[in-house]
């Protein structure tokens, strides 16, 4: 039996996780198919620290995320349940509110009823204390607002009024008028009462992904808020509120600056961050850096550690800081010394694998979210020491580890400047003969492919078609060093970057397991556009498969969600001026050269790469002739996130995959049937990386 799509979407998604006050177990959050098979809920598991079988906690057709908990032991979350009133509410399904599993058991019950929803929160650890984010809309009285939502939803106006850019975000626009809902900061105490909202002007402070963090006696919390910059893209600066004073600090406000979601160190003195300046001459570089919480000096640590941290948690005794970060084609733990910026790696080097999400426990061990190419997210446990081996804790995917029908190697290969580039290789375990390969491009262009799982483009599901799938990392990616991410900085996407996966590309048509003359390549985002300029500089391959892709490069200024950052990330280039110049990699100006067949696969929703770029792209390959087909879905974004979307974009990339390679030959020539591994599953820099 095949792994299939089906299966695929079926299996549980372990997508958050939180510790509880005495470590002894993790609440965490986990995504499942409803009960049409239509789109992911999610319910809350209690998951024992010491390895013992898991016990569902929430249950239903809700969305229970977030798990947080409270001074006294509760366990707060997000959901959009129905709220605990005789009279149901029929737009409940619509809004977040803050739930809480009270302490010594019972029922759900509502925190806070927010009339537009809640969009994230935090718990002081040791106080009475509540923070969140809710939209308001400004002038209107509290037990108005819903109402007032309601009406200008069903009879509008729908205008939108905009002075500045950015205008949209990934797949929706933003809020710049006056009249329309903010995102404001609320603070109440940890029963729900008591509100007060910190920020009654809020406008578009908040506007993207705002950070938050209280600190553990509850006296201060820590937010990014944004301001427009003189390059006009948006800074992040750390503002702390003094939740007594209702004072607020800025802290370390630096034109062109953007920093990272705060955390606070045990005894609230010190918050850490991570800084990065934005330059048209040099790709970003994250530091961590360190705030004193009420002086606001701020010092930076490991500075030469060129790897791109995010800081989740600080030991007990305030020594360490707990992160994670791209190293090598994984992600492991790290512990880093607060004093001196000295880098520890925690998880085992042998281990591999990839990690998220880490907390520190009561006994000072560390539990993440851990994955591989060839086994689904699940809750791990380790000690916070050099090179610890994670344990397993209790199962909640319902994935069998494929390790057992499917391999994975990684190896290097030296481009045509002598830098090693390297690539993993998921195939079917023990194959015979010669295998299809297929060539997957990451995104980005600053991302990495990584030994972790990947809900969207995952290679087992071709490895148990027969192909071999090949994830290379090229010039731009992390976790290689602040110069390799710089190979792909400036408007030379069409370089280096081509040259080393064609390197890579050489090299596996040379090996004896792979059929050199039945290859592909796909990619999305950045991948996809370097799947285009594939398609424009040679035939070698004998289909292509371009997702959310960039086709042009001068027309794409105006219409990407944040232009400024495209000016940031083409070297400062001028579209205008010289548009010849702006264009040398861009692949609409080579297409005539495009010859080989080539699936387009776009969202309509996706505005970080509007889907003019897919359209833009069909047309030219139909005009000049180039086999080619366009798969759109109107109802999705830069991602394709709906369960039958998604089987439909696996039955569709498999099925042109197919028509032009073929794998079946391969498959069994595989040792054995492929059976038994069935079933019992995705900063700043986020915001904008063309992931």
């Amino acid at each position: 039996m095949a792994y299939t799509v089906q299966q695929h979407i079926a299996l549980k998604r372990v997508s958050e996780i939180a510790a509880s006050p005495d470590g002894k177990w993790l609440a965490v959050s986990v995504q499942r198919l409803d009960r049409d098979g239509a789109k992911y809920v999610s319910d809350l598991w209690r998951v024992p620290t010491n390895g013992a079988p898991a016990v569902q906690l929430t249950r239903g057709e809700s969305k229970d995320s977030a798990p947080q908990f409270r001074h006294d032991g509760g366990l707060g979350f997000l959901s959009n349940r129905q709220p605990n009133e005789v009279k149901p509410d029929e737009e409940a399904e619509r809004r977040m509110q803050i739930w809480l599993l009270p302490a010594d058991g019972g029922e759900p019950r509502q925190l806070t009823d927010e009339p537009l929803g809640v969009e994230s929160f935090r718990f002081a650890k040791r106080a009475d204390r509540l923070c969140y984010y809710a939209a308001v809309i400004p002038g209107v009285e509290h037990d108005k607002q819903r109402e007032t939502a309601t009406k200008r939803g069903k009879h509008g106006p729908s205008a939108r009024h905009y002075k500045v850019q950015p205008v949209r975000h990934w797949d929706h626009w933003l809020h710049q008028n006056p009249d329309l809902a903010n995102t404001h900061l609320i603070i109440c105490d940890a029963s729900g009462k008591n509100r007060v909202d910190l920020t009654p002007s809020a406008k578009a402070e908040f506007a993207i992904e705002p950070a938050l963090d209280v600190s553990e006696d509850g006296r201060h919390a820590a937010v990014t808020m944004q301001t427009l910059a003189s390059d006009r893209e948006l800074d992040s600066t750390v503002v702390v509120f003094d939740l007594t004073t209702r004072k607020q600090r800025v802290l370390g406000k630096s034109d062109c600056v953007d920093y990272s979601a705060p955390v606070f160190s045990p005894n609230g003195k010190s918050i850490a961050t991570t800084r990065a300046k934005r330059s048209a001459k040099r790709a970003p570089a994250p530091v961590i850096t360190i705030f004193d919480t009420t002086g606001g000096k701020a010092r930076r640590i490991a500075e030469r550690w060129e790897r791109w941290p995010h800081v989740a948690a600080w030991t007990a005794d305030g020594k360490r800081l707990i992160a994670t970060a791209d190293d090598g084609g994984c992600t492991p733990v790290f512990a880093i010394a607060a004093g001196s910026g000295a880098v520890q790696r925690i998880s085992a080097r042998e281990a591999g694998g990839s990690h998220s999400h880490p907390v520190v426990l009561a006994d000072g061990r560390v539990a993440a979210i851990r994955s591989s190419l060839t086994d689904a997210p699940e809750c791990w446990v380790m000690k916070a020491e050099k090179n610890s081996a994670p344990k397993p804790l209790a199962r909640l995917s319902g994935f069998v580890e494929a390790s057992k029908w499917a391999e994975m190697s990684s190896f290097n290969v030296r481009s045509t400047d002598g830098k090693p580039i390297q690539t993993c290789l998921v195939k079917p375990k023990g194959a015979k003969g010669t295998l299809p390969l297929a060539f997957w491009i990451h995104g980005g262009p600053m991302a990495s492919n990584l030994d972790g799982w990947h809900w969207r483009w995952n290679p087992l599901l071709l490895a148990a078609q027969g192909y071999a799938v090949a994830l290379p990392n090229p010039r731009g990616s992390t976790g290689f060093g602040q110069d390799f991410i710089q190979g792909i900085w400036g408007n030379v996407w069409g370089a280096q970057c081509y040259k080393d996966l064609m390197a890579v590309a050489d090299a596996l048509c040379k090996r004896p397991d792979i059929d050199a003359k039945r290859t592909m390549a796909m990619g999305g985002s950045f991948g996809g556009y370097m799947t285009n300029w594939i398609g424009t500089q040679t035939t070698r391959f004998r289909c292509l498969i371009t997702h959310a892709s960039v086709f042009t490069m001068a027309q794409f200024t105006g219409t990407t969600d944040h232009p400024a950052w495209w000016y940031l990330e083409m070297g400062g280039e001028n579209p205008y001026k010289d548009p010849e110049r702006f264009d040398r990699y861009a692949p609409v100006r080579h297409v005539s050269k495009w010859k080989t067949p080539c699936l387009v696969i776009h969202g309509e929703k996706d505005y970080r790469c509007p889907i003019n770029e897919g359209l833009n792209l069909f047309e030219a390959l139909q005009y000049h002739k180039v086999p080619s087909e366009l798969l759109i879905f109107p109802d999705e974004n830069h991602w394709i996130l709906k369960p039958r979307n998604i089987v439909a974009w696996y039955d569709a990339v498999s099925g042109f995959i197919g028509k032009y390679l073929g794998a079946s030959s391969a498959r069994t020539r595989a040792k054995g049937r492929q059976g038994g591994h069935g079933m019992r599953r995705t900063g700043k820099a986020t915001r904008r990386a063309r992931a």
